[in-house]
C-alpha cells in the first residue's frame, strides 16, 4: 500500500554531507515534504525545544552527541517533546551487540548502512504498519523489545498472541451459570 507521506514532518541527523544529501533525496522521492536536519545530536535537542517531528531519522555517529545519545534524550529526558516519537537509526555498524544496544535505548527500527530508498521505505512502512506497544520497565522505556514470542522461552514473563491459546495450558473455562457464580464472589 501507497502512503501520502507528504504532511509528516521529519528530523534528520546526519553529519555527512554525502549521506545526508542520499538521505534526504530519498525521503523527497518518496514524498516527504518536511525535512528538517541538523547534523548532531545536540543540534537536534535544540531544534526540539521549538518542533515536534512526526519521525526520527538519525545516524549514530555524530559528535558531539550521538544519535543513541539523542534516542535516550527522546526516550528518558523531562525536556523531551514527545517520548513516544519514533526513531530510526542508521549505522554502518552493524553488529549484533551494536542492534541490541540501539534497541535497548528505545529505537525503534534500525536501518544499516548502505542504505537504498527501499531499505528506508521497509523502515518507514515498519513504522507505520507495525508499530510495536511501548513498555516501562525499572530499566527501560520504549517499544517493545520483543518482535516474535518465543516458544522456547518459558520463564515468568513469558507474553503470548493475543487471541491464541497457551499449547502449554489448558484452561477450564467455565460455563455460564459456573461464570456468574464466580463473578458473584468477587
Amino acid at each position: 500500500m501507497a502512503y501520502d507521506l507528504g504532511q509528516i514532518q521529519l528530523l534528520l541527523i546526519e553529519d555527512n554531507p554525502s549521506m545526508w544529501s542520499l538521505v534526504k533525496a530519498m525521503l523527497v522521492a518518496l514524498g516527504v515534504k518536511l525535512v528538517r536536519d541538523v547534523s548532531n545530536g545536540q543540534q537536534a535537542i535544540d531544534t526540539v525545544e521549538n518542533f515536534t517531528p512526526d519521525l526520527i531519522i538519525t545516524d549514530w555517529m555524530t559528535a558531539p552527541v550521538d544519535g543513541l545519545q539523542f534516542s535516550k534524550f527522546v526516550r528518558f529526558d523531562d525536556d523531551s517533546p514527545d517520548i513516544f516519537t519514533p526513531i530510526i537509526l542508521m549505522s554502518g555498524h552493524t553488529e549484533q551487540w551494536r542492534v541490541n544496544m540501539a534497541r535497548d535505548a528505545g529505537v525503534n527500527e534500525f536501518l544499516a548502512k548502505p542504505i537504498s530508498a527501499k531499505t528506508l521505505y521497509d523502515r518507514l512502512l515498519a513504522v507505520i504498519e507495525k508499530p510495536r506497544p511501548f513498555v516501562r520497565t525499572k530499566s527501560y522505556f520504549g517499544p517493545c523489545r520483543r518482535r516474535v514470542n518465543s516458544r522456547d522461552y518459558d520463564g515468568p514473563e513469558r507474553r503470548f498472541n493475543a487471541g491464541k491459546a497457551d499449547p502449554a495450558s489448558e484452561i477450564d473455562v467455565p460455563n455460564e451459570a459456573g461464570l456468574d457464580e464466580l463473578l458473584n464472589t468477587l
